[in-house]
């Protein structure tokens, strides 16, 4: 027979997906509204109790507490622990009404209103000695000016963390968060991962190494999606309000749960601080300082082409010649990598790739009167794209709306976006022997004036050059990127950039880079 914690969860949880269903899933996209699952929560509360001093009376909060998740599984696991005080704020009356109904009657006082603009407790006793949250995971762009301008000057004021205009939501929850903590109370934050790699989560770590003691973090398997509506990666962020000791180490864990990980590690603060990325941990070492070339030495990395709308500037062969389009203004563009088997692309005579899928990006720079008069045909295809097409932010930006910006045929194009679950490699380097430049799920890698002159004397150590490319170790291109949920990575140029290079400079008879004391070394025994 169920226990009454039990009957009131499954209550809870039919509530849940009752009201989940009234909303379109963009709605909820939009609020950043994704329900913790039930064995979730719990995994998460047993965590965060086993973190406070036995004993201790609860003061449980909650601050996005939607229809209450965290507080069911607090109820199934706190056991003979007292709880003295629960509070939840949920922003969205369509869950936090019928949230207030299921609750009545308990110790938990949920109130309707957007945490980000409560005055926190002003008396130590009424502050919370155990915060879990997961936060809306809304992103900048729903944020308007001045809504972020008030949250980056509370953020200020709370925590002292200063927040880029590019930080989501959540950044700005747990920043504010902060007052409504006790000293020494304990917080767990259940958010999307990314913040460990991008720039503007760099005053969020910066807050966990100084105003905090940070205690864990616990990335989930990006294969193992948390949540059914939202491909996000997620970690767990464990840290007590108290200001760090000398010589303190975070533990650092990897896949299964926070109390039986897959893999774990402690990893130090100072090694923390000059790490640019943290969801290389536990699985890679601290990242060693190399003095030596990199990636970006090397190549000039550019993504791709944006064309504002692919469907109508790309055509292939036989749409364009259906349309008469005028062979000056098609430019050989590179399809998806669904399209290309092999590593290596060949071309015909005229430089267009010999592939099944042959396409071409329309690219006039042309005036309209000119294009009216002297190309009929082009013109025709263009009006029919002036009201839907033309408008758009990236065409009504251009000179020419129809004119492309300038990305030339890279000698080596990168995907862009790969998956750690691939059986070879999470991202493909090709060979492109062709004239097709590419569009933006492609990196496009073109050699710096260092690498050009040695090409120019040897070109053929460009497929060496690409061979290793290809060898570079996946957990290197995996810990230089990004993670979503589903096991999706992202490298971003500067990402790329940043990968070491000194097998590939050696491949093309670079000599081995001086570090800046080497330099300094070798000025002084000239001088």
């Amino acid at each position: 027979m169920p226990s009454p914690t039990d009957t009131l969860e499954q209550r809870r949880s039919a509530l849940q997906a009752e009201l989940d269903g009234q909303k379109s899933q963009a709605e909820r996209n939009k609020l950043g509204q994704f329900a913790t699952p039930t064995a979730l929560a719990r995994d998460v509360l047993a965590y965060g109790l086993s973190l406070l001093p036995k004993g201790e009376p609860v003061r449980f909060l909650d601050p996005a507490i939607g229809t209450g998740s965290f507080y069911a599984a607090l109820m199934s696991t706190c056991r003979r622990r007292p709880v003295a005080s629960a509070q939840g704020f949920e922003i969205d009356p369509h869950y936090g009404k019928p949230a207030q109904s299921l609750w009545k009657g308990t110790p938990l006082k949920i109130r309707l209103g957007d945490f980000t603009q409560q005055a926190a407790p002003a008396q130590s006793a009424e502050r919370a000695t155990l915060l879990i949250c997961n936060p809306p995971y809304v992103r900048h762009h729903h944020l308007n000016a001045s809504e972020k301008q008030r949250l980056q000057a509370a953020a200020r004021d709370a925590a002292h963390v200063e927040l880029s205009g590019l930080a989501g939501l959540y950044c700005y929850f747990m920043a504010l968060a902060h007052s409504w903590m006790a000293d020494d109370g304990i917080a767990g934050w259940l958010i999307p991962s990314e913040f460990m790699d991008v720039n503007y989560g760099r005053a969020l770590k910066a807050y966990l190494l100084r105003e905090v003691t940070l205690l864990h973090i616990h990335r989930f398997d990006p294969n193992d999606v948390q949540f059914d509506d939202a491909l996000v990666s997620s970690a767990v962020v464990w840290f007590k309000k108290r200001k760090p000791s000398a010589g303190h180490s975070v533990t650092f864990s990897y896949g299964g749960t926070m109390e039986a990980p897959a893999s774990s590690k402690s990893v130090s603060v100072r090694d923390l601080e000059r790490a640019e990325k943290w969801t290389r941990f536990p699985r890679q070492d601290a990242e060693a300082e190399h003095d030596g070339y990199r990636l970006g030495d090397l190549f000039a990395i550019k993504r791709g082409l944006a064309t504002g709308d692919n469907g109508f500037f790309i055509v292939d062969e036989d749409k364009a010649k259906g349309l008469k389009l005028p062979r000056k203004f098609l430019r050989p563009i590179l399809p998806s990598t669904r399209y290309i088997k092999a590593d290596e692309i060949e071309s015909d005579r005229a430089g267009v790739p010999l592939l099944d899928k042959r396409l071409f990006l329309i690219d006039c720079d042309r005036p309209e009167d000119e294009v009216a008069r002297d190309y009929p045909d082009l013109w025709a295809y263009l009006q029919t794209g002036v009201d839907r097409v033309a408008s758009g932010y990236l065409c009504r930006s251009r000179r020419f709306w129809y004119a492309q910006e300038r990305r030339p045929a890279a000698p080596i194009v990168c995907t862009y976006i790969g998956r750690s679950d691939h059986e070879r490699r999470p991202f493909r380097f090709l060979l492109n022997n062709s004239q097709a430049t590419a569009t933006n799920v492609y990196l496009m890698l073109y050699p710096q004036p260092l690498l050009a002159a040695r090409l120019s004397e040897n070109p053929a150590a460009l497929r060496p050059l690409w061979e290793a490319l290809n060898a570079i170790g996946r957990e290197t291109l995996l810990g230089n990127g990004r993670v979503y949920g589903g096991g999706m990575h992202k490298l971003e140029p500067r990402e790329l950039a940043n990968v070491p290079a000194d097998e590939m400079a050696a491949v093309v008879g670079l000599k081995e880079k001086l570090s800046p004391r080497q330099l300094e070394l070798a000025d002084c025994l000239t001088a």
